[in-house]
């Protein structure tokens, strides 16, 4: 039983270590599979990051402007991530808007600098993060926060267990990269994320902010599955990206 406990928790941190730049511990044990099997923490790992804007936020907004307060803890999430996923948007944005064809799109996501598909796509992303967490009241712009990065998370969790990888070759083309086992702990993690959302804002409104989720990261994958065929691990964080992105224009349609 404590060897198993010991094993979750190692993959846990390995999810953390992957995502985030949060201190873990150096000697974790580190493979292929191990990885693999890691990916099941990944939206605990975002609901832990939404929680630590969530904690800006509550802190900042008690002598500080709401739109001040939502800014700090966006920084705050970009500092404890590194912009992971938002630079896998800006650079899956540059692929996709400049790229002429399917070699074109991944070359321009691999090698060419930020241009103005990018940049525009990221800037607009992320002013509508402040808008939106901006305009809910009470408790629930944080708890939408830890929702958010959970589902976002989620989604990229999706992609990989049901989409193809562009640049991978024969059997390994199709050989996702999470499990059946541990899919289903990542959908379960994720809903038990909405759970404080869904206690502050209603059944409702946590029901329409999911399927905004839902059908945003959708929309960028099918975009991704019919400009390339599949997905890149820039992909992936365009996946996130929309999935919280999604979550918060749902949640804003309801209240």
């Amino acid at each position: 039983m404590q060897a198993a406990l010991r094993l979750e928790a190692g993959l846990f941190l390995l999810a953390v270590r992957y995502l985030t730049h949060l201190p873990v511990p150096r000697d974790l044990a580190s493979s292929d599979d191990l990885m693999v099997r890691a990916v099941k923490y990944h939206p605990a790992v975002g609901a832990l990051v939404g929680a630590l804007g969530a904690l800006t936020f509550w802190s900042a907004a008690l002598v500080l402007p709401v739109p001040v307060a939502v800014l700090l803890s966006l920084a705050v999430t970009l500092l404890v991530t590194g912009g992971f996923h938002e630079q896998g948007l800006a650079h899956a944005a540059e692929g996709l808007g400049a790229g002429r064809d399917r070699p074109d799109v991944i070359r321009v996501m691999d090698s060419a600098p930020l241009g103005v598909h990018g940049a525009v796509t990221l800037g607009l992303v992320l002013a509508l993060k402040v808008i939106l967490l901006s305009g809910f009241v009470g408790q629930i712009a944080g708890m939408g926060l830890i929702a958010g990065h959970a589902m976002g998370r989620m989604a990229s969790v999706h992609v990989t267990a049901t989409t193809v990888h562009a640049r991978s070759h024969g059997i390994r083309k199709f050989v996702p990269k999470v499990t059946r086992d541990g899919y289903r702990v990542a959908l379960a993690i994720t809903l038990v994320s909405l759970v404080p959302l869904l206690l502050v804002a209603g059944i409702a409104a946590t029901l329409c902010g999911c399927v905004g989720a839902i059908l945003l990261a959708q929309a960028f994958r099918r975009l991704v599955l019919t400009r390339i065929g599949g997905y890149t691990g820039d992909c992936l964080g365009g996946s996130q990206q929309m999935g919280e992105l999604g979550l918060y224009l749902g949640l804003a349609l309801w209240l």
